[in-house]
């Protein structure tokens, strides 16, 4: 990556200005303003991680760039984080919107400001941008989106298909740790103590909320812009990696916005497009520098002229847990919509045809099954996060293959899986994956998707499966990118679970399939142009000094005496010391998914996240704890909190058992 040092403007940087919001409560700001520019567009990222510290790794190599050419960037911590005021109460809350809204009022009233602004963020500031543009404040013109969603119950980090994610727990235990961290004393002064210890006090048990809203309801539907896409009317750039967890909002945006919209997705983990793994990286600051030109500095400059989707296509190559590149080509269409019909495979006994044929198969409970899918999160908390060769959960699924292809394929969008099955229980879930089989048997995961039986109907509601009727279900799968080479197969692998990825049905379950067929989106040869990005470059990194190494680890295992299979995930950053602040860093993350494999409801899961933060001989440690365990008629949850700031400290504890729905 190119640090660049020279810009059109110089850089002045404001650490803490204090924005007031109806009820008294001040949010904290980070600033960067473009010397000698005159009134400048604003561009906003508001967030709960902490811009003093945490962010501003990232936050050095973006918004100065921005700034110094000519815009006003500004990065938030929302009510109860960080430095600002107030308490946090859940994640896209009505009052977290409302303060957004404010926030944005604020900014388009500042003598610096010249009334327009924008929106950028990566997860959480990827949702809030959407859901804020959907309550249309007049200032708001563009919103750059990067890793969001616009469904918060189907496709969060929360439930897929209905069921529950095996990250549910564990993003809980990230926030549970992450926002008990204190505001810094040297920014927030006299009184930072008294509103650390009311935020401490007030912590809601956010893993016991999310594990007990099993159903689409008003919750969330809340925040989830799918609900109506015509409230967005600023421009969206929506942006993307084939290795997030977040990988299917580009089409959805693109396919169902009025506002102008344009996609951009590559072959990026849980990061900006300028540093995300695997390569190629790209110049995003440039792509968000002529988005912001052309909408908030009404330059016309053909950003609105540019394709609809712009996607790398990847090529098949042996799985791995991990990549530094990522092979495959850029594509760009110009209409996103006026793509082919999907190719139809279909099952015909044990293959994958393009005739229908007899099937009479099942597919029956293995809870092994499942321990190749990598991390719904490929984030870099941890190594190998990336699906390993599929082969041993191939071998605990009902597969259908096809022939080997006589010529290379191009898989660009959501395949969908219709089948006519039957369940012996009353509850069950569906697991498929659409794989890649090269001739040495190698299988590598190209997407995969889940349905929870009981929402077959949708998600605002779960019947029970007819015990042993046929009923007809269609399962979504995962927006994909993936060119899979001749001389390959392509594998459907269906399963009744999928452990540690998703959390198991307490019973073990035989699905009995007689149908079934594939609508594969292919690309045709020849569609679509090819593209070329410039090479990324970023402001100059943060200084920083490294006290300490850290390290990774991970492990799968498996115990013959009880048949329990353990896999365990931990990761320790070291310290690291921000030379300009003075404050000291260490993060210390444990996670442990376990089952037994004859016993769906010994499933049970720990995260524990240590986090400490020092400056001097000042030091404060906060441990976050949740576990959860998957019983036969309700979900276990318990949270724990622990403080150490080398006085009284603090301690919560909380317990819920759930009721399956």
């Amino acid at each position: 990556m190119q640090h660049v040092t020279r810009f059109p403007f110089e850089v002045e940087e404001l650490p803490h200005v204090l924005i007031p919001m109806r009820d008294g409560v001040q949010l904290s700001a980070r600033i960067w303003r473009p010397k000698g520019a005159g009134p400048v567009p604003a561009i906003l990222e508001y967030l709960p991680y902490r811009k003093r510290d945490t962010t501003a790794e990232r936050d050095a190599l973006t918004h100065p760039y921005m700034a110094g050419h000519g815009y006003a960037c500004v990065r938030v911590d929302i009510r109860g984080t960080g430095d600002s005021e107030g308490l946090f109460d859940d994640e896209y809350s009505e009052q977290e919107l409302a303060d957004g809204v404010a926030v944005i009022n604020w900014l388009a009233a500042q003598e610096w400001c010249s009334g327009s602004v924008g929106m950028v963020g990566i997860s959480w500031g990827g949702f809030n941008g959407l859901q804020i543009a959907a309550l249309q404040p007049e200032a708001l013109k563009a919103v750059v989106s990067i890793c969001s969603t616009v469904d918060r119950y189907a496709d969060d980090i929360h439930f897929k298909g209905g069921v529950m994610l095996g990250e549910n727990p564990a993003w809980a235990a990230t926030v549970l740790g992450w926002f008990a961290l204190p505001p810094d004393p040297e920014i927030m002064g006299e009184g930072w103590k008294d509103h650390w210890q009311k935020r401490l006090e007030e912590t809601p048990f956010l893993a016991g909320r999310w594990a007990e809203r099993q159903l689409r309801d008003g919750y969330w539907k809340h925040g989830s812009v799918c609900e109506d896409y015509s409230a967005i009317k600023a421009a969206v750039l929506t942006v993307g990696g084939w290795h997030d967890g977040y990988r299917n909002t580009m089409a959805h945006l693109v396919e169902n916005l009025d506002a102008p919209v344009k996609g951009l997705i590559g072959p990026w983990n849980h990061k900006y497009p300028h540093f995300g793994m695997p390569g190629p990286q790209i110049d995003f600051l440039g792509e968000m520098l002529r988005w912001w030109d052309r909408w908030l500095k009404d330059i016309d400059n053909g950003a609105d002229d540019l394709p609809d989707m712009r996607a790398w296509v990847m090529d098949g190559v042996p799985p791995q847990v991990s990549y530094e590149h990522r092979p495959g080509r850029w594509v760009a269409l110009s209409d996103w919509k006026a793509r082919p019909a999907p190719q139809m495979w279909h099952f015909n006994g044990a293959g994958l045809a393009k005739e229908a044929g007899a099937v009479e198969r099942e597919a029956h409970t293995h809870l092994a099954c499942g321990q190749g899918a990598g991390e719904y999160f490929p984030f870099g908390f941890g190594p190998g996060e990336l699906p390993d060769d599929q082969r041993v959960d191939d071998a605990l699924s009902l597969c259908f293959d096809s022939a080997p292809m006589a010529a290379g394929c191009d898989i660009l969008g959501a395949p969908t899986l219709r089948m006519r099955l039957a369940s012996d229980q009353p509850r069950a879930q569906v697991a498929v994956r659409l794989c890649d089989v090269a001739p040495d048997g190698s299988s590598a995961l190209i997407c995969h998707g889940f349905l929870n039986l009981r929402h077959r109907a949708g998600h605002e509601a779960a019947v029970d499966m007819p015990v042993g009727e046929m009923v007809d279900v269609e399962v979504v799968l995962d927006q994909c990118g993936y060119r899979v080479p001749a001389g390959h197969r392509l594998r459907v692998a269906v399963s009744t679970s999928y452990w540690p990825f998703v959390w198991p049905e307490p019973k073990p379950v035989t699905l009995s399939v007689t149908q079934g067929a594939l609508a594969l989106p292919v690309l045709p040869e020849g569609m679509g142009e090819g593209w070329v990005f410039d090479a990324p470059k970023a402001a100059p990194k943060r200084e920083t000094l490294l006290l300490s190494e850290g390290h990774e680890a991970k492990r799968l295992v498996r115990d013959a005496t009880d048949r329990s299979l353990t896999l365990e995930i931990g990761s320790d950053t070291g310290v690291e010391e921000d030379v300009t602040t003075g404050l000291r860093h260490q993060v210390i993350h444990q996670e442990e998914f376990a089952i037994r494999e004859d016993d769906a409801a010994s499933a049970r899961a720990r995260f524990e996240w240590e986090r400490t933060m020092a400056r001097g001989d000042w030091s404060v440690t906060v441990r976050g704890v949740v576990e959860m365990r998957g019983l036969a008629e309700c979900f276990d949850v318990s949270a724990s909190l622990q403080v150490d700031d080398g006085g009284e400290g603090f301690s919560k504890d909380w317990q819920q058992k759930v009721p399956r729905l």
